[in-house]
């Protein structure tokens, strides 16, 4: 008898933390801002969280996907620059994006398409994905490719060891989250890349999720000292609208000005293959925005080398250089061991090494398979 996606992944489960129990064995999930209520037999939206006889159950114990990536892949430009990252992910989201680019993990049990999603799975524990970043002298750690969020209990018992180890920790998130997740992961999560999408509702709506679900994890994030950058996949059609763009920099900068703003290009994919491209005028067009928005740092992405100066980090006071970078590469770094410009000693916003002396230059900025 051949098994199902469901029948192999229910399996690699353990009993969830983040829910509430309201009686008669039903339970409210609260990995996520859908806030699920879940009676016995039934599964969340992201269908990967579900509830056996009363008990919550989330998944647990495995990866679908597990490679080393520059960080500036994720994308980070402020978090430990050139440093090597274990991304790993395993299966599901909690939207449901047309064009999303890890449907093969993200829409597992969704889509019968992604279910050979599933014959990625790898069973591992935490200690072995610790181990794996240790052996291959790999500082950070990132639960990424399928939606984090909803595998955090995972993702905490891999970033406690990870946290003793001395690594670092990272989520790349499309940001529906809630503030019980987000305090769960506050002693543990260091760097927190959020998609903000859209700044039109019925966009989001489109996507499965709300607008100002997102919207509140920016600013609880930033808050809890969590270091944020945001990220908006301009996609022709949907969100390259100049006054949305304007709105989601405004709002951005109303958080902090010293938030990094990714716009990056879309490509068809999925669902969504009529959409042409992201023209490179676009991304520029958006980065002018932000700038003029009042934002410090804007950075245009997913075209390498064909962007010119928005790869690169300068200073918001002097307007020095001080990351040069080609796609995934940084080719020269200047910021000094206090995170200050080196010209006129403005603190430069991020997470930075107390070493630039370690700082890996040049390479080939490409993703290693485990």
């Amino acid at each position: 008898m051949t098994l199902t996606v469901q029948d192999r992944i229910d399996p690699l489960t353990s009993v969830g933390s983040l829910k509430e129990d309201l009686g008669d064995g039903v339970v409210r999930c609260t990995a996520c801002a859908h806030r699920c209520i879940i009676k016995p037999g039934r599964r969340g939206i992201c269908q990967v969280r579900f509830n056996q006889d009363g008990e919550l159950r989330v998944p647990w114990g495995y990866v679908a996907a597990l490679q080393i990536d520059p960080i500036e892949k994720k994308p980070f430009s402020h978090f430990f620059p050139s440093s090597d990252a274990l991304s790993f992910g395993m299966l599901g989201c909690d939207f449901h994006c047309d064009y999303c680019q890890n449907w093969l993990t993200s829409q597992t049990l969704r889509d019968s398409k992604a279910d050979i999603g599933a014959q990625y799975i790898r069973e591992i524990s935490a200690e072995q994905l610790v181990q794996v970043a240790l052996d291959n002298d790999v500082p950070v750690l990132v639960s990424t490719y399928n939606e984090p969020l909803i595998t955090t209990e995972w993702a905490v018992e891999i970033f406690k060891r990870g946290k003793k180890a001395g690594l670092n920790c990272a989520y790349v998130s499309n940001g529906n989250a809630t503030p019980e997740a987000l305090n769960m992961l506050k002693p543990y999560l260091d760097a927190y890349k959020i998609d903000l999408k859209s700044m039109q509702d019925k966009n989001y709506r489109k996507l499965g999720g709300v607008l100002k679900n997102v919207l509140d994890t920016i600013q609880y994030a930033s808050q809890l000292g969590i270091w944020v950058e945001v990220v908006t996949l301009v996609v022709p059609g949907f969100n390259d609208d100049p006054e949305e763009l304007w709105d989601a920099a405004r709002y951005i900068a109303s958080v902090s000005p010293d938030i990094p703003w990714h716009v990056t290009a879309y490509h068809p994919d999925y669902k969504m293959l009529d959409n042409p491209a992201t023209p490179i005028s676009t991304l520029q067009t958006a980065a002018d925005i932000g700038q003029e928005a009042g934002l410090n740092y804007v950075y245009a992405g997913n075209i390498p080398g064909r962007v010119g100066s928005l790869e690169n980090t300068y200073c918001p006071h002097c307007q020095k250089l001080l990351i040069y970078r080609r796609g995934f590469v940084v080719r020269d770094y200047k910021i000094t061991p206090k995170g200050t410009c080196p010209y006129c000693g403005t603190k430069i916003a991020g997470r930075w090494t107390d070493d630039p002396g370690s700082i890996h230059l040049g390479g080939w900025g490409l993703p290693r398979r485990i």
